[in-house]
């Protein structure tokens, strides 16, 4: 049960770029629907709706659920301190990657950063 449990993770953690790739190609293709005048008789493009209602209700998932961003919380709660790049080596990914996801998790305050590592906040 439990190789299973880590074979599932493992296979998350591998796809999980090529599914947030998925997403940003296929906003892209929806914004070029939307300049190529195939809708333009409608009153807006659908790219143009589809921003509008986004802004209400907040795009995607909330910031700090991914996958890797729970590895990084873990990470820093174990070792206080841990660099951007230490963080990529522990996680075997690039760091430009976290260079996307740890400042959202500084701005909804669920990582600090000190010095030049990161740490779990203040109580």
């Amino acid at each position: 049960m439990n190789k299973l449990r880590s074979d599932l993770e493992k296979r998350i953690r591998e796809i999980e770029p090529l599914v947030e790739e998925h997403a940003r190609i296929r906003q892209a293709l929806e914004a070029l629907k939307g300049l190529g005048g195939s809708r333009l008789g409608e009153g807006s493009s659908p790219a143009v709706g589809r921003a509008g209602s986004a802004a209400k209700r907040g795009r995607g998932r909330p910031r700090g659920s991914s996958a890797r961003a729970q590895q990084v919380l873990k990470l820093v709660r174990e070792q206080p301190g841990i660099t951007i790049a230490e963080l990529a080596q522990r996680m075997k990914i690039k760091p430009n990657y976290l260079y996307r996801i740890v400042p959202g998790l500084q701005k909804d305050g669920k990582l600090e950063k000190r010095d030049k590592g990161f740490h779990p906040p203040q109580a």
